[in-house]
């Protein structure tokens, strides 16, 4: 037995190794003992087994339970010292011998034990993972409820805030705090100017006036300070009832202001509760820091709280606006009126109309001394001018008239307008005829009344203006002998008998051609009622006789028939009469300015071409005294102009104004758009006149009024215009003007008129095949223009003679054969049609047999080019090149009818270049012989 053991201890050294050395081996134990050893190692081994099991099944039962593994380990250190205990009583040479030993299946056991407490191990951390975050999502959407609720209820209170101020009147978009801004901003600037300026809500009475309590003022101020206290208590109470609410909320982290918008557009579609409902319900709150929010916030707030409030506030804000605006203006308009006082007059507006070639402009001259009328091209005026002429000045001019100088002078001068005579200018002459108050009419007393005369009189009759007959040019009557220094009554008795009577004559005619005019007229002195007859002055304005006279006449009439007009009124009357680009001040205006007063930096409101043109004025600009306002001249700036005046205006954005048209002035900014909506309608009557064609001239003039006459020059000339421009010829019109090349080449021209033409701009339209008509007179312009048109024409013509087939039916006279093959020479009558040297030839009724192409044409022995319906001629007929010679009485006869053989092509260029060529009749028969040909 001790053999065995020992034997046993050498085949397992593992066991060896595993037992403890501190148990010595037993010599003499009885084997009964060792038996039953093993049996109870089995058994032990067996009970160990099924306590795992149950360990196990325990544990896949209850897997959340941690204190389970305690309890396991507990009870396995319990076993470890039992084995301990039976290793100590065991030999381990006594063992049973197959399978492994007691010690290894503990160590194997102890490793799966740990592998699987290392799975649960792991297991619980996930599940602990997935809790936890659950909970924090759960964190999240609660916080976010709670930012929600919180961002509804500020924009409930940010509402109800909107509500009271807009029934309060005193809501305000961010777009009118902006402008406030700017308005307190200008305040303060004229402030600091030293100008005193009212404070807000402050009404200043008049000087002159008792000052009264106004009850009711004080009242609108009690109920604000009370609306103001309540709104204080309000936002108190709220304050509280929040802070209390905010005790129980999570400290919130603040989102960024895009964040917030978004959410808060979002709200905006869900219906948004009251106020009160919101403070008692919801869990949360704002805090006392949110509660108080400064300006900018509130600012922002407001322009991202949705379009839907602005929507619908805008129109009753607007209405409201407009009403106030328009009561302000009625209210000005109101004490304008009354502050007219008779004894303060403004300079009279007079105009001066007439034939061209009367000497209008040499009227004005002889009054100025100056010499206008020389500089202008041909002698013509081609725009507007205003002169301002000081009361010094009348009073000189008319020293010599009997009783002037005793007259008490009450007007502070005259402002004379000059306008162009000749047809094309109709428009300027309703132009500055309707702004004048009074009128010369300048009638040449050798010519009497001429066609731009009698439409200035009816200009005049139309809009029911007094006006004076200047009879001018009576230094043309025989042997009339000049003194200027003279009454004219006086100079005219102390001319020669036959030089009376033809003065007489003269006038006589004049006086019975205004009557043909429907207007009674009398020689000034001769009037027997100056209400009733049209006062007639003899002038000069070649040697100045008369001119005292007429000065004299129009300041006596404008003093006492029109004093009630003249009175100076604050409200502002002005007419913008030319735009034109000056070098150093860029684009200007003219405008008379016939009432009231106008200052630098005032918001201007006229028309354009393309709408309403708002701008502010940069600098007003005067001519110097008894100066033309359109001759360069040095000018002086004020900074404002009293009415009235010829003054011209620097501003931006003046390039597409549009003359003729009132010029207005908006005081406060809400009148901008009053202004604009005036201007808009008379600006549609005014831009009726222009309308642009898709295929047509390039026009290019120095002025708008300029511009307009050669319009409508063009417009009765039939001559269509694609594009207009003020100023100089650039290469930018030049290259506008190439695009009419790919379409009509008469049509790639530019009509330039009274403008410079730049170098490069000349070099561009000769390289690019555009071409550049310059005059200084509109007729000359057109003369040459129709001109290129006619030799563009005529070359056209030679281009496609050829390919122009005119449509012409020929009987044969048999009588007349004088040759019947190559070439046929046949005597023919024109049934219809006409009948030119090229025309080819068919036979319908021989299946349109080709015979040939009409190379000749005589009438008794004399060669003619054509020959119309009716003629009896003899042709020559050579055959068409490539086709073999027809032969008379072999292909056809004289029963055959010779037609032209036409083409689509033939048909397009008879349409185009030779359309007056044709008449009636002809197109009748190309009708004909297209359905022939079965043409499309």
């Amino acid at each position: 037995m001790t053999k065995k053991n020992s034997k046993k201890v050498k085949e397992d050294p593992d066991e060896l190794a595993i037992a403890s050395p501190t148990f010595p081996e037993p010599d003499n134990e009885p084997v009964e003992d060792i038996f039953e050893d093993e049996k109870s190692e089995k058994k032990k081994k067996k009970k160990k087994k099924k306590n795992k099991d149950d360990e196990a099944e325990a544990d896949a039962e209850v897997p959340q339970v941690p204190e389970r593994s305690e309890e396991a380990d507990e009870e396995q250190d319990d076993k470890k010292n039992k084995k301990d205990k039976s290793k100590k009583k065991v030999d381990p040479k006594k063992e049973k011998k197959g399978g492994p030993g007691k010690k290894a299946l503990a160590a194997m056991q102890e490793t799966l034990r740990k592998i699987k407490e290392e799975e649960e191990r792991i297991r619980r951390e996930e599940e602990e993972a997935e809790r936890r975050a659950e909970e924090e999502e759960r964190i999240r959407q609660e916080q976010e409820r709670k930012e929600q609720e919180r961002r509804e209820l500020k924009k409930q209170r940010e509402k109800e805030k909107k509500e009271r101020l807009k029934a309060e009147g005193k809501f305000l978009t961010p777009k009118q705090r902006a402008q406030q801004a700017r308005s307190q901003a200008s305040l303060e600037v004229l402030r600091a100017q030293g100008i005193d300026v009212p404070l807000i809500g402050e009404k200043r009475p008049r000087a002159g006036t008792r000052i009264r309590s106004n009850k009711q003022q004080q009242a609108t101020v009690q109920t604000e300070d009370r609306a103001t206290s309540e709104e204080k208590t309000a936002d108190q109470t709220a304050g509280v009832i929040e802070e209390t609410l905010v005790e129980e909320e999570v400290e919130e982290v603040k989102e960024s202001w895009d964040a917030e918008s978004s959410s808060e557009e979002e709200v905006e579609e869900t219906p948004v509760p009251e106020a009160t409902n919101v403070v008692q319900n919801q869990p949360t709150s704002k805090s006392d820091s949110e509660v108080s929010e400064s300006s900018s916030e509130e600012e922002e707030s407001d322009s991202s709280d949705g379009s839907d409030d602005e929507e619908e506030t805008k129109k009753t804000d607007a209405v409201s606006r407009r009403e106030k605006a328009l009561n302000r203006i009625q209210k000005r308009r109101e004490a304008a009126e009354k502050n007219k006082n008779p004894e303060i007059l403004r300079a009279p507006v007079v105009c001066v109309l007439g034939h061209v070639d009367t000497g209008k402009t040499k009227i004005l001259d002889k009054l100025r001394r100056t010499h206008v009328q020389d500089g202008e091209a041909g002698g013509i005026t081609q725009q507007i001018g205003a002169t301002n002429v000081p009361i010094e000045a009348i009073r000189e001019q008319s020293k010599m008239v009997i009783g002037f100088q005793d007259m008490q002078l009450k007007i502070p001068g005259l402002l004379i307008i000059d306008t162009p005579g000749h047809e094309s200018f109709s428009n300027l002459r309703s132009r500055g005829s309707s702004l004048c108050d009074i009128a010369i009419l300048v009638v040449d007393i050798m010519h009497g009344l001429e066609p731009q005369t009698i439409e200035s009189l009816n200009l005049l009759k139309a809009k029911k203006t007094p006006f004076v007959v200047a009879l001018n040019k009576i230094d043309r009557l025989y042997d009339w002998i000049s003194n200027p220094r003279k009454d004219v009554k006086d100079l005219i008795k102390s001319q020669g008998k036959n030089t009376q009577l033809e003065f007489q004559d003269r006038a006589k005619l004049v006086i019975t051609q205004l009557a043909e005019q429907s207007m009674n007229a009398a020689v000034y002195y001769e009037n027997p009622d100056p209400r009733s007859y049209v006062s007639m002055v003899p002038t000069s304005a070649a040697t100045g006789d008369g001119m005292g006279n007429l000065m004299a006449l129009i300041v006596e009439l404008t003093q006492t028939a029109l004093a009630k007009r003249l009175m100076y009124s604050d409200e502002l009357q002005a007419t913008v009469l030319e735009v034109k680009a000056i070098p150093g001040y860029g684009t200007t205006v003219d405008v008379i300015l016939i009432n009231g007063t106008l200052h630098e930096s005032d918001t201007i409101v006229l028309a354009g071409t393309d709408g309403p043109i708002v701008t502010q004025i940069r600098s007003l600009l005067l001519p110097q005294p008894m100066k033309e306002l359109r001759v360069k001249n040095t000018y002086t700036e004020p900074k404002e102009v009293r009415a009235a005046q010829g003054v011209k205006i620097t501003a931006k954005e003046l390039e597409k104004a549009i003359a003729g048209l009132n010029l207005l002035v908006a005081d406060h900014p809400d009148e901008v758009e009053i202004c604009k909506e005036e201007v808009a309608h008379e600006l549609k009557s005014a831009l009726g006149r222009i309308k642009l064609q898709d295929r047509g001239v390039y026009v290019q003039a120095s002025t708008l009024g300029s511009l307009e006459a050669l319009l409508e020059f063009l417009k009765t000339s039939e001559i269509p215009y694609a594009n207009i421009r003020i100023g100089p010829v650039v290469k930018k019109d030049v290259m506008k003007a190439s695009t009419m090349l790919e379409h009509n080449d008469q049509y790639a021209v530019i009509l330039a008129f009274d403008v410079k033409i730049e170098r490069d701009a000349q070099e561009m339209a000769d390289s690019v095949g555009v071409k550049i008509f310059q005059a200084d007179i509109i007729y000359h312009l057109f003369d040459s223009f129709m001109k290129y048109r006619d030799e563009l024409k005529a070359k056209k013509r030679e281009e496609f003679k050829d390919v122009a087939v005119f449509p012409c039916k020929l009987r044969i006279l048999p009588q007349f054969i004088f040759n019947t093959r190559d070439p046929i020479v046949v005597g023919v009558v024109v049934e219809s049609g006409i009948v030119k040297e090229g025309t080819p030839l068919c036979v319908p009724s021989k299946e349109f047999v080709n015979i040939g192409i009409v190379t000749n044409i005589e009438v008794n022995h004399k060669p003619i080019e054509t020959a119309r319906k009716g003629q009896e001629v003899c042709i020559k007929i050579s055959p068409t090149p490539g086709d073999s010679p027809k032969l008379y009485g072999r292909h056809f006869d004289h029963t055959d009818l010779l037609v032209s053989k036409i083409s689509r092509e033939s048909i397009d260029a008879c349409k185009e270049y030779f359309r007056d060529d044709l008449q009636k009749p002809d197109w009748q028969l190309m009708v004909e012989l297209k359905k022939l040909f079965q043409i499309l």
